[in-house]
């Protein structure tokens, strides 16, 4: 099982486009990185504001607007083995320091970027509630 808690956004005006979400959303600012990227939650979803200069990790020139899409996952060697299976190719992993922990990238169809991790202010996957008879 996965859960949908992280997408990655790219902003030529970081703070301005961190101050929408925390103004419009009231999301609150859970860590600014030294990268210039800002963390954001509303307790369960990560929104990271990156900047739009900053080199992606393949290479490419990045885009405006969304980036990347993250989920956390129950099983981390299942979910790689699923990714691969229907064809992503394992890009690398990230540590994001600080608050934050890391990321495990994948590119899918298309050039679709994908990852599981942990982030900062991201809500874990919750256990299934146990069945008990009497």
């Amino acid at each position: 099982m996965s859960k949908l808690r992280h997408i990655a956004y790219r902003a030529d005006d970081v703070e301005a486009m961190a101050q929408f979400f925390v103004g419009g959303f009231e999301m609150e600012i859970v860590q600014r990185r030294t990268n210039g990227a800002i963390d954001l939650s509303d307790g369960t979803m990560n929104v990271t504001i990156l900047p739009a200069a900053m080199p992606r990790g393949d290479g490419l020139p990045p885009n405006r607007g969304i980036d990347h899409l993250g989920s956390t996952v129950a099983d981390e060697a299942a979910a790689r083995e699923r990714l691969v299976a229907v064809g992503g190719r394992e890009m690398a992993t990230v540590d994001l320091g600080g608050a934050a922990h890391y990321e495990v990238k994948f590119e899918g169809p298309e050039g679709i970027v994908v990852d599981f991790g942990h982030w900062v202010g991201a809500a874990p996957i919750e256990e299934p509630a146990s069945s008990t008879t009497r």
